[in-house]
């Protein structure tokens, strides 16, 4: 009888443990799909980040105005989605201002973007600063009294009347680029020597100690449009600068 009932109870153990071994394989399996899940989800997302940009620069109409380079676009639309997602712009921003300053004085090398709307409201002329380059710019600077510009991506601000007229405060967001540019008072304001007149006469626009300064009669509308937590892009293929910055890094990078 104790023969029969051990040999009962080492049935009972053996079944059981196979029982504990396929639950916990079931259990492994179920965690693992769910792992597997999140990384599918994560590609997903970064693909719909990139086919969403593309969306929108093939919606763009730039028909009668001068076009924006694609590559910057796509550069300048991955720190917009960086920004974001660094809490750095709010939830509902929309639209992204880029300046490429790779470009001729005499272009219009500054677009305004609604990227909700998909639409350019603006495209202006825009200054470098006067120790940045004549016709083109060239050299940068993220120094006090440089009167160079400086690269990178930029916050914008409140507004105030100062001796320029109405401007608008940029906050530089890449350190050693551009983070100085609330002490260097680098700002958004309009200026009698970005015109087609200047132009005419010097063969390039006015330069400014710095600032992205645009034409006096876009000033109001520019800046009023811009105000106020959106983003703003200077570019200039500085692949020194293009490799460092925190905000052109894939998105699962940062």
């Amino acid at each position: 009888m104790k023969k029969v009932l051990l040999t009962l109870f080492l049935v009972f153990i053996v079944a059981t443990s196979f029982y504990k071994s396929d639950v916990a394989t079931v259990s492994d399996t179920k965690t693992s799909l769910k792992a597997h899940a999140k990384i599918l989800s994560a590609g997903n997302m970064a693909n719909s980040i990139k086919i969403t940009g593309e969306e929108i620069f093939s919606s763009l109409s730039f028909e009668g105005i001068n076009a924006l380079n694609p590559d910057v676009f796509s550069k300048a639309y991955l720190g917009f989605t960086n920004l974001k997602k660094a809490g750095k712009l709010p939830e509902d921003s929309h639209l992204l201002t880029v300046c490429d300053f790779s470009l001729s004085s005499t272009e219009k090398r500054l677009w305004v973007i609604d990227l909700e709307e998909k639409k350019v409201l603006f495209n202006s002329l825009v200054a470098h600063g006067k120790n940045t380059g004549e016709e083109f710019a060239a050299k940068f600077s993220n120094t006090e009294s440089s009167y160079q510009s400086s690269l990178g991506f930029y916050i914008t601000e409140n507004t105030y009347n100062g001796s320029n007229g109405y401007s608008l405060k940029l906050l530089g967001l890449d350190p050693g680029y551009n983070d100085a540019a609330l002490q260097r008072a680098i700002v958004m304001h309009g200026a009698d020597y970005v015109s087609e007149n200047f132009i005419k006469s010097q063969n390039r626009i006015g330069r400014s100690w710095g600032c992205p300064s645009v034409p006096r009669a876009l000033a109001e509308p520019i800046i009023n449009t811009i105000k106020g937590q959106n983003c703003l892009f200077i570019y200039y293929p500085d692949e020194r600068y293009l490799s460092k910055t925190e905000w052109l890094k894939n998105p699962e990078n940062i």
